[in-house]
Order: C-alpha cells, then sequence, then structure tokens
C-alpha cells in the first residue's frame, strides 16, 4: 500500500468547503478536546469496512489525529473469520446472532483477528496517523455457555491500562474482540458485546459505528439525519418499515445511551463522512442521542416567553426589539424542553414564516437543533425564512432549502414541493421588507 497522507488532505478541504469561516470545526474541537482524550470517541469498525474500505477509514482516523484527536477503536472480522474457518474446513454456525466457537476455532480466530487489528494499524500509519495494536488484553470474561456456544464470552471487567497508555501517547488505541478468562483462557467476543462493555467503563462523549451505508435508512432507502430517542424510539419501534436488523440496533443504541450522560450520542455514518458527521452541524450520517422532548403548540400562553426571550438573545447575540413578543401573531412553536432550542413560526398567506430559529451552540452538538428543524418541516409544507447573508448557519440553509434569493444584506429560503416561479416572487419581496426584528448592533 502507498502512504495515504496526501489523501487526508482532501477530506479536509471538503469538510471545509461546507463552512464560511471554520466556526463550526473550532466549536467541536474545543468540545471534544474538553474531554480526557481515551473518552473523546468509541468508534466500532465492522470487519466488512476493514475488508472493502480500508484506505478510506485509515484517512479518517488519521484525519482525527491531525486535529488532536485520538479515538479508541473497536474492530471485528466477521467476513474475515468466515474466509479463514471455511479455508481450515471449520463450517460457521451462529446461535442468536453469536459464532460458535469451537476449541479448534480459536487458534484461528486469534490469528485472524490479530492480522485484522495490525492490518488497520499499519494502514492508519501509512496514513500519517498513530496507531497502538491492541489484539487482546482489555476484555476480561466469562464463558457464556460453553456446552451451546463453545469458547464465546462475555466482558466482564474491563482493563483500561493499554488504553490509557496509547491516548497518552497521542495515539488512537485499536482493539480486538479476543478477550480472556480469569484463568488466561482465550475466548471469541461478539463485537457489539465489547463495544458495551467498554462504553460502560470509558463513559465516551461520542460512540460512532462506521458502517458502509453510512446510517441507519428511512423507507425510501435515505439516511435518517437524526433520532431523538425521547421523541422518536418508540414510534420507530412500530414503524413497518424498521425491520429485523434495524430494531435490533435501535434498542442497542439506546441500550448504550441509557448509560451514558446525557451529553454522549452515537453517530452512524462512513469513513468518506466521519470528519463531516464530527464536525458540522448539518453532519453526514444518523446523530442519536437520548435527547429531549419538544413542545408543540400555537398558543403563546403555553410558553415561558421570557425563557424565550433569552434564548434568542444568546443564541443571536442580540435580543429582540422591545414589545417583539407582545407584537408576536404566533403560528406555531417547537421548543424543546429545556429551552435551548426553539423554531417561532408565523403566517404569510397561505406561507409558514420561520420568524425565529435559535438554536445555542451546545443543543447544535447535541442535536436539538436538528430535531426541532425535523419537527418544523414536517408541520410546513410551503415554508419560508431570511438570513443574513453573513450567517454562518446559511450552509445548513442552503443544504435544507428548495431556493433561495440573495439581496444585500439578506438572504431569503424556501421549501417545499411543486412551488412555480410565479408563486414565490410576491411573498419573496415581502419577506426581504419586514421590519428587523432584534436589536441593532451596537
Amino acid at each position: 500500500m502507498t502512504s495515504q497522507l496526501p489523501g487526508v488532505r482532501p477530506t479536509i478541504v471538503r469538510l471545509l468547503s461546507h463552512m464560511r469561516d471554520g466556526k463550526e470545526i473550532r466549536e467541536y474541537l474545543q468540545r471534544f478536546s474538553g474531554v480526557d482524550q481515551e473518552r473523546f470517541a468509541v468508534i466500532k469498525v465492522g470487519g466488512a469496512v476493514i475488508q472493502e474500505d480500508l484506505d478510506g477509514l485509515a484517512t479518517a482516523l488519521a484525519f482525527l489525529q491531525s486535529v488532536g484527536l485520538s479515538p479508541v477503536v473497536v474492530h471485528g472480522g466477521g467476513p474475515q473469520l468466515d474466509a479463514a474457518l471455511s479455508e481450515a474446513g471449520i463450517g460457521t454456525e451462529r446461535i442468536n446472532g453469536l459464532r460458535v466457537t469451537r476449541e479448534e476455532a480459536i487458534p484461528i480466530i486469534r490469528d485472524t483477528l490479530t492480522q485484522a487489528n495490525l492490518q488497520l494499524v499499519d494502514a492508519i500509519r501509512e496514513a500519517g496517523g498513530r496507531a497502538a495494536a491492541v489484539p487482546r488484553g482489555v476484555f476480561e470474561a466469562e464463558l457464556i455457555d460453553e456446552d451451546k456456544l463453545g469458547r464465546v464470552g462475555e466482558p466482564t471487567k474491563i482493563h483500561l491500562e493499554l488504553v490509557a497508555a496509547a491516548a497518552r501517547a497521542g495515539q488512537a488505541a485499536i482493539l480486538g474482540c479476543l478477550g480472556e478468562t480469569h484463568d488466561g483462557r482465550l475466548v471469541n467476543i461478539n463485537a457489539d458485546s465489547a463495544v458495551r462493555a467498554l462504553v460502560h467503563a470509558l463513559q465516551p462523549y461520542k460512540v460512532v459505528f462506521l458502517t458502509g451505508t453510512g446510517g441507519l435508512l428511512d423507507e425510501w432507502g435515505d439516511v435518517l439525519s437524526s433520532i431523538n430517542l425521547a421523541t422518536d424510539y418508540a414510534a420507530l419501534l412500530q414503524a413497518d418499515w424498521v425491520n429485523g436488523g434495524m430494531r435490533l440496533k435501535l434498542e442497542e443504541i439506546k441500550r448504550l445511551l441509557d448509560d451514558l450522560p446525557l451529553s454522549s450520542s452515537v453517530s452512524i455514518t462512513s469513513p468518506a463522512e466521519l470528519a463531516r458527521e464530527l464536525f458540522t452541524h448539518a453532519g453526514a450520517g444518523t446523530l442519536i442521542r437520548r435527547g429531549e422532548t419538544i413542545i408543540s403548540t400555537a398558543s403563546k400562553e403555553s410558553l415561558d416567553l421570557n425563557r424565550l426571550d433569552a434564548l434568542v438573545a444568546k443564541a443571536f447575540g442580540r435580543a429582540p426589539i422591545a414589545g417583539y413578543w407582545d407584537g408576536l401573531e404566533l403560528d406555531h412553536a417547537f421548543v424543546t424542553d429545556s429551552y435551548r432550542a426553539a423554531a417561532i413560526t408565523t403566517r404569510l398567506d397561505d406561507w409558514i414564516y420561520l420568524d425565529k430559529f435559535a438554536v445555542l451552540d451546545d443543543a447544535r452538538g447535541e442535536g436539538l437543533g436538528r430535531t426541532v428543524w425535523n419537527r418544523l418541516v414536517e408541520y410546513a409544507p410551503r415554508l419560508i425564512w431570511r438570513s443574513r447573508t453573513a450567517n454562518p448557519v446559511n450552509s445548513f440553509y442552503f443544504d435544507e432549502c428548495d431556493g433561495a434569493i440573495r439581496r444585500d444584506e439578506w438572504t431569503v429560503f424556501w421549501r417545499g414541493e411543486g412551488i412555480r416561479p410565479a408563486e414565490i416572487d410576491g411573498v419573496v419581496t415581502r419577506v426581504f421588507d419586514l421590519p428587523p426584528t432584534l436589536e441593532p448592533v451596537s
């Protein structure tokens, strides 16, 4: 393999091309750098990704190191094990998703997972990153049912010394799913079980699953951008398009997040989009959080206007003009329980006008802004709004709109199916002519 160091550069260029001034990446770097490095992120990589996209995976992980972040990576090796066992004349048998592992398979599993581990470490180093091979020594386990499953273990204790040493050296610890019993017997560990035990021990800020699909897919095969478990989980489990594999993944992720602080999140993305998913508000995969419930109301009386006023002032750096809330003819409001993200709409004839979309920086990082936005666009079939042309959030708006017009300090955006040009001219003019609703910059 040739060195992939130059391959890191296009990743950075692609990331920065989605930003106007780099504010987003600085914001996320500051947030991620505020936690112990071994607690920044646990990244799970399936054996198929190593087999099919090793260069892309190595480049993505090297990019994280280029900005000073060293994740803990847990990898599987399913396809590699299937091939190696088949070559040795050992069939593959699974019970409840667990690979039955008889005594004669242990040396092959050990050698195959160790080889996959070293292959990934070498690729990261050739891509300009720093990685430490840790194929075993982290997971202490006990046999689940030796008669039924053979040498398959469930983690009972995590030894973090090797992980911490790698983090201190600025290296990404690359962990294989090999465990040992208390008396030193080598056991095979399911990758999901290994990740769950490691996440429980580390309490990381981020948990990332790197897959070929790049996220969880909706009923049309498109990537779901975000899932707020507080509001979406029950409905997803009841949806007829959520198949058995996706249902199991959602249940597993909910178990992970129930064991983590509210600030933690799970991302599912591809190696090529890892940087965008981690460092941009729009993301590039599926972001899943425990989240908050959303207040949805058409009544100003049901809202805490003092808290809304404080949210708008902090989000925009300027307070609403005097009398703004008294004069607001509210159409609808979507507000998180914590009053850290809100969308406020009014009406312009048959258009819904987004008067305020206010999201605090930490709420963006938690995906609350995206959750509120999703509720807004579900509600509004024809939505129009404006933003100051220099607003760094406009990169997100351009991704979300169906059309936009810029005029001096303002850009007007709209979205909605089947909108003809003749329908838009009048309402766009009205939006440009609306008076300011925030205090002028002092």
